[in-house]
């Protein structure tokens, strides 16, 4: 019985190949994942909160960053383009081309139906491998809920879910508040 053979790619070559890339690549222990496109509710919840985060982390240590940003995990080998990240402090980079992340404090993933069991599942297992994550925050592109996970002082997560428009919700680790009727604005479900 002949076994399949996966054809192992260096970090190296994916990160030349993926700058030079026109779509958007994960790489995880040698092997590369196309990332799916994202749908109208997507973008404009990315929108939302990108306008939102920038506005009240002017002048602060902390930056958000959009999905043009890849984060790399060293303790698992995951490059992967989180929707949204926080990174306080001086940004860590893997290189000198200064576009690979290391040292994000908040990630934000907004699900939709192709990436949901991912982002909630294995993602959330290797995402825990950084050091300087406290917070993932996961925003369902489909209805009004929103997970969020803060790191305990024990290394330990707890869940906090928020369901309705008229709710909000503190991202505790950028002590900055944002109500769901402003994340979901402009969508229709």
């Amino acid at each position: 019985m002949a076994q399949s053979q996966i054809n192992f790619i260096t970090e190296e070559y994916y990160l030349l190949a993926e700058r030079a890339a026109i779509k958007k690549h994960e790489y995880y222990k040698g092997e590369i994942f196309a990332m799916s496109d994202a749908s109208l509710e997507h973008n404009i919840i990315s929108s939302n909160l990108m306008g939102e985060l920038t506005s009240k982390l002017k002048g602060k240590n902390c930056r958000p960053f959009s999905s043009e940003f890849r984060t790399y995990i060293p303790k698992n080998s995951l490059y992967t383009y989180p929707d949204i990240l926080v990174v306080c402090g001086k940004p860590e980079t893997t290189d000198d081309k200064f576009d690979t992340l290391t040292n994000p404090a908040v990630i934000i993933e907004i699900l939709s139906a192709s990436t949901k069991n991912y982002d909630k599942g294995e993602k959330f297992t290797l995402y825990r491998g950084i050091e300087s994550l406290k917070e993932y925050i996961l925003i369902d592109s489909e209805k009004i809920a929103i997970e969020k996970f803060l790191k305990n002082e024990n290394g330990s997560w707890q869940l906090t879910e928020y369901k309705t428009i008229t709710e909000s919700f503190v991202i505790d680790t950028i002590k900055i508040s944002l109500l769901l009727s402003d994340v979901y604005l402009d969508i229709e479900f």
